[in-house]
C-alpha cells in the first residue's frame, strides 16, 4: 500500500529557519516564527497542509520453498494467518518468545485470524515449526547488510523520496518537518517489564481507521485508492496531523510535528520554565505537607505523605483505570497496602519502607528507602485494619491530589515535581562528579554517571541487551590489544632510551621522544578503552535516553558542555540537537537550572 502523490506541496517550499526563542541574532532571519503575532487562547495555527500519513506496504507472501511445520509436516497457511506467523518466526530469537504469557496471547489471537480448517489442524503451538521461515527472514536481513554501496545508496534515495513527499507539512505558511508520519506496520505487541498483554496482534493500520486534521482551505489529504479516511477534521485547537485508534489497549496514536518544529520547541520551554518555576516555592510546599503530616483530618495527612513521596522518590500519580481495562499498574494514589512493607529497623536505617509494585509499562518498582518519623507513623495508621488489597490512600485520588497541587502553584503536576527533581539532581550531581583535568572521556563517564542518578532515581529501567555480551567481548579483546600495544611500545622506549644513554647524539634524543609520545597516546586510548568498559557495565540496565530527552532541562547538558569543552555531539545525536535547538541557542556556560 505505498503511497506515491504529486509533489505540489514541495513546489510550496517555505526556508525552515532555525529555532530561536529569544531572537538572539537579530537581522539573522531566523526570529519570524517567534515573533510573529500571538494567537488567541487554544488556537495553535491558522493553516495546516500535509499528506496524511504513509502507510506500511503490504504482506509479501513467502517463496514456495519457504514452509511452516505443523506436527513434523509442511502445511500451506492462507495468506492472513501466514503472515502473523511471520511475526512469531522473526522473533524465534528473541526472549520474548519464551515466556508462557506471550505464547498464549500469540496462538490466541492468531488461532482467530485462522481459517475454520486451519482451526482445526492447528491446535497445539509447541507443534507448530517456524524455523524455516526465520532463517529465511534472517538470510534477508544479512543479504540486506550485504548490499553494495551502490545498491544501499538507491535505498537511501528511496527513503529520502518518501520523507520529502510525507515528512514535511506546511504550517502558517513554513515548511514544518512531521515526526512519525508513517503508521506502524502489523506485527506482535511486545510492551515492556511483563505486560499481560505482551504477544497480542497489532493489526494493520488502514485509511478507514485514520482521522486526519488540516485547515479548511488546504489541499485535504487524498487517501489510497479504492479507501476513504474515518474522518476529516479541521480543528486547530490541537497540533497533530491524524490519529487512530490502536487495538491492543485501545489508545489514541498521533501523527506530529518534529520534535525540532516551532510548536514542539515552544512547547518543551515551557514545560522547563514551569520546573523552574517550582524552585522558587518548593521549600514553602515542603514545609506545608511537613506541618500536614500531623493534620487532624486524615484526607489532608494522606495527601501530604503521597506528595512527600512524589517530591522525594519521583513517583508518578497513578491514573485511576477502569476495572480490568490493562495490567496491574500502580502509581503514589493508587498504592495498595500490600505494595509496600514497613521496617522499624532495616540493614542498619530506622523507618524504612519497602516498595514493590508495577509502575508504568510494568516496570516493577522496587526500592528500600529510609522515611521521616512522622511519614513512618502515619502509614502505620493508614495500613491499620486493612487487608493486602486495601488502598494505601484511601481519602486520595489523583484528582485531588492534582487539584491541590493547582492551588498551590499553577501548573504544578506530579510530572513537573519529577522534571524538577531529576533536572536539579543532574545539575548537583555534575557538580559534584565533574572534574575540570578529566580528558573527554572521564568528563562524559561522569556525565553518564550524572544522569545514571536520575535514572534510578525515575525507575527508568530497561532489559540487558541482548547484544551486551557479545559487545563486552569485543570491547574486552580491543583492551587486551591495547595493552599489549602499551607493554610492547614500554619495551621499545626503554630500548630507545639506553641506546641514547650510549650515544648521546641527536638522532637517538629525538627517537626516545618519538617514543614516549606514542607511549603516551596509546596510554590515552586504553584509558578511554576501559571508561567505556565501566560506562557501559554501570549502564547495561539503565535506560539514560528517557529521562535524557523527557526530564532533564538541555540546557543544564549544554551549559555543562560550554563550560567544560565537551563537544555537544557527544552528548545529544544530530536528532536531539534539533529538537533542543532552542536551547542551544540560548544556554551558555553559566546557565542554572
Amino acid at each position: 500500500m505505498y503511497r506515491y502523490l504529486s509533489s505540489s506541496l514541495l513546489g510550496r517550499r517555505v526556508r525552515h529557519r532555525r529555532l530561536n526563542p529569544f531572537c538572539l541574532h537579530p537581522g539573522s532571519g531566523g526570529c519570524s516564527r517567534w515573533e510573529e503575532e500571538k494567537k488567541e487562547d487554544g488556537v495553535k495555527w491558522t493553516q495546516l497542509e500535509h499528506r496524511g500519513p504513509y502507510f506500511a506496504p503490504l504482506y509479501e507472501p513467502l517463496p514456495d520453498d519457504v514452509q511452516f511445520y505443523y506436527d513434523g509436516k509442511p502445511l500451506k497457511l492462507s495468506l492472513a494467518t501466514e503472515e502473523i506467523a511471520t511475526f512469531y518466526a522473526k522473533m524465534l530469537d528473541h526472549e520474548y518468545t519464551t515466556k508462557e504469557i506471550f505464547q498464549n496471547n500469540f496462538f490466541n489471537d492468531w488461532r482467530k485470524e485462522m481459517t475454520l480448517k486451519e482451526q482445526d489442524i492447528i491446535k497445539d503451538l509447541d507443534k507448530c515449526d517456524f524455523r524455516e521461515i526465520h532463517k529465511y527472514f534472517v538470510d534477508k536481513s544479512e543479504a540486506r547488510k550485504a548490499l553494495s554501496k551502490e545498491e544501499k545508496q538507491k535505498l537511501k534515495e528511496e527513503a529520502d523520496k518518501i520523507q520529502e513527499e510525507y515528512g514535511y507539512c506546511i504550517l502558517d505558511g513554513h515548511r514544518e518537518k512531521i515526526g512519525n508520519f508513517k503508521t506502524e506496520p502489523p506485527g506482535l505487541f511486545r510492551g515492556r517489564g511483563d505486560h499481560p498483554k505482551m504477544g497480542m496482534l497489532k493489526k494493520r493500520i488502514m485509511p478507514e481507521d485514520v482521522v486526519i486534521n488540516c485547515s479548511k482551505d488546504s489541499k485535504i489529504p487524498e487517501p489510497p485508492e479504492g479507501h476513504k479516511w474515518k474522518e476529516v477534521r479541521f480543528d486547530n485547537t490541537v497540533t497533530w496531523l491524524a490519529s487512530w485508534t490502536e487495538n491492543i489497549q485501545n489508545t489514541l496514536k498521533y501523527i506530529m510535528l518534529n520534535p525540532s518544529s516551532k510548536l514542539k520547541g515552544e512547547k518543551d520551554w515551557q514545560k522547563y520554565e514551569v520546573a523552574r518555576r517550582l524552585k522558587d516555592v518548593v521549600h514553602k510546599i515542603r514545609a506545608q505537607y511537613r506541618a500536614d503530616w500531623k493534620s487532624k483530618e486524615m484526607k489532608k495527612r494522606q495527601r501530604a505523605v503521597a506528595l512527600y513521596f512524589i517530591d522525594k522518590l519521583a513517583l508518578r500519580a497513578g491514573n485511576e483505570k477502569e476495572e480490568g481495562e490493562t495490567a496491574d499498574t500502580v502509581g503514589c494514589c493508587s498504592l495498595r497496602v500490600e505494595h509496600i512493607k514497613l521496617h522499624p529497623k532495616l540493614d542498619g536505617q530506622e523507618h524504612v519502607v519497602e516498595f514493590d509494585f508495577l509502575g508504568k509499562d510494568s516496570i516493577r518498582y522496587y526500592n528500600k528507602v529510609s522515611v521521616e518519623k512522622l511519614v513512618f507513623k502515619n502509614l502505620e495508621l493508614f495500613m491499620k485494619n486493612k487487608d493486602p488489597g486495601d488502598d494505601l490512600f484511601d481519602r486520595l485520588n489523583t484528582s485531588i491530589l492534582n487539584r491541590h497541587l493547582q492551588s498551590l502553584m499553577d501548573g504544578l503536576s506530579a510530572k513537573v515535581f519529577r522534571t524538577y527533581n531529576a533536572s536539579i539532581t543532574l545539575q548537583e550531581q555534575l557538580k559534584a562528579l565533574t572534574n575540570s583535568e578529566d580528558n573527554v572521556a572521564g568528563k562524559l563517564l561522569s556525565y553518564n554517571r550524572a544522569n545514571r542518578a536520575v535514572a534510578i532515581l525515575c525507575n527508568h529501567q530497561r532489559s540487558t541487551p541482548k547484544t551486551f555480551e557479545k559487545s563486552m567481548q569485543n570491547l574486552q579483546t580491543k583492551i587486551d590489544a591495547k595493552k599489549q600495544q602499551v607493554e610492547e611500545a614500554q619495551q621499545e622506549l626503554k630500548k630507545a632510551e639506553d641506546e641514547f644513554e650510549e650515544t648521546k647524539d641527536a638522532k637517538a634524543e629525538a627517537n626516545v621522544e618519538k617514543k614516549k609520545k606514542l607511549l603516551k597516546r596509546l596510554e590515552e586510548q586504553l584509558a578511554k578503552l576501559n571508561v567505556q568498559a565501566t560506562d557501559k557495565e554501570e549502564n547495561k540496565q539503565i535506560a539514560l535516553g528517557t529521562s535524557k530527552l523527557n526530564y532533564l532541562d538541555p540546557r543544564i547538558s549544554i551549559a555543562w558542555c560550554k563550560k567544560f569543552g565537551v563537544p555537544i555531539e557527544k552528548i545529544y545525536n544530530k536528532t536531539q540537537r534539533e529538537k533542543f535547538a532552542w536551547a542551544i541557542d540560548m544556554a551558555d556556560e553559566d546557565f542554572e537550572f
